[in-house]
C-alpha cells in the first residue's frame, strides 16, 4: 500500500504493483496495448519523480461509481476528473466519487462570473492521450488548472482514472498535491448540504 505521509522526501524508485484482471477472448493483447498507451504519460511523469504508485486494472466501466464497485475502492477515495468552464476557460474540477459539483459553490469560490460543465466537444482535444471521461487529474501535463474540493485532501491515499476506461493509479494524496500543487476550494455537493444545514 502507498502510504507517504504530508513532508516526507521523495522515494528513491517508484514501485508499481499490478492488479490484473482482464478480459477472456482474443481481445485480450489489444486492451493491454490500449492501457499501456493510456498509462505511459502520467506514468512517466511519476517515475521521473520517483512516486511510489500502484496500477490496477479493472473490467471496463464508464462512471466513477461503477469504476468504484468493480476496483473494489471506496467512492470517497476514489478521485474524479470534471472538466468545467470558469468564465470560458477550461479547468478540473477534482473531487471524491461519491460526491457532485456544486457549480454555484465553485463559481463563488473562485470568484469567476459563470461556471459551467464543459461539453466533450470542448475538452477532447486537449487529452488527445486520454479516453474521453478517463482523464488523469493532472491538470499540469495539460495547461489547465486544477481545483480539488477539500474532502478529497482528507483521504491519505487517492486513486484515480490513468487516461483509460481500464486503469486506475492509486498514489499517495501527498505526493499527488506536491507534484500538481492544486488549489483546494469547497465546492462539492456535500459541502452545498452542510451549508444549508448551518
Amino acid at each position: 500500500m502507498v502510504a507517504a505521509a504530508k513532508g516526507e522526501g521523495v522515494p528513491l524508485r517508484a514501485v508499481r504493483s499490478f492488479q490484473q484482471t482482464f478480459r477472456a477472448g482474443p481481445a485480450r493483447g489489444n486492451f493491454r496495448q490500449e492501457a499501456n498507451m493510456h498509462l505511459t504519460k502520467v506514468k512517466t511523469y511519476l517515475d521521473t519523480y520517483g512516486v511510489k504508485y500502484v496500477v490496477i486494472s479493472h473490467s471496463k466501466a464508464y462512471t466513477a461509481q461503477g469504476i468504484a464497485a468493480v476496483s473494489h475502492i471506496s467512492g470517497k477515495e476514489l478521485a474524479k476528473t470534471v472538466i468545467v468552464k470558469l468564465d470560458g476557460a477550461l479547468a478540473m474540477a477534482v473531487l471524491p466519487a461519491s460526491y457532485q459539483v456544486d457549480l454555484m459553490a465553485l463559481k463563488k469560490a473562485t470568484g469567476v462570473l459563470e461556471a459551467e460543465l464543459a461539453s466533450e466537444r470542448e475538452f477532447k482535444q486537449h487529452f488527445p492521450d486520454c479516453e474521453t471521461g478517463a482523464m488523469p487529474p493532472f491538470g499540469n501535463l495539460y495547461g489547465i488548472p486544477v481545483y480539488v474540493d477539500e474532502t478529497l485532501t482528507e483521504d491519505r491515499e487517492i486513486a484515480f482514472n490513468a487516461g483509460s476506461h481500464y486503469e486506475l493509479i492509486k498514489l499517495a494524496y501527498a505526493d499527488f498535491d506536491r507534484l500538481v500543487k492544486p488549489e483546494v476550494l469547497s465546492f462539492s455537493s456535500a459541502h452545498a448540504a452542510a451549508c444549508v444545514m448551518l
